[in-house]
């Protein structure tokens, strides 16, 4: 969350909320629906819920992996 308030966005978690994304940030032209895992990425039925998630079309869906002792997540956007 503190990554995308950085880069300008007003965010929302929406974890444990059993939707498919963790995280939701407008910024001021897009939004970022995001996906958060640890260690690993999401197996490819989670893939493919996110995939066909119905979104605007300035929405961006990220999967955001934090793996152990390093200080940035890995970053795929799924289109």
């Amino acid at each position: 969350m503190a990554l995308l308030e950085a880069a300008g966005y007003a965010c929302t978690r929406a974890a444990a909320s059993l939707g498919v994304f963790d995280l939701i940030g407008v910024g001021s032209t897009d939004i970022v629906l995001c996906q958060v895992k640890t260690r690993d990425w999401p197996g490819a039925e989670e893939t493919e819920a996110i995939r066909q998630f119905p979104a605007p079309a300035n929405a961006r869906k990220l999967l955001h992996r934090w793996r152990d002792r390093v200080r940035l997540p890995d970053v795929k956007e799924i289109v």
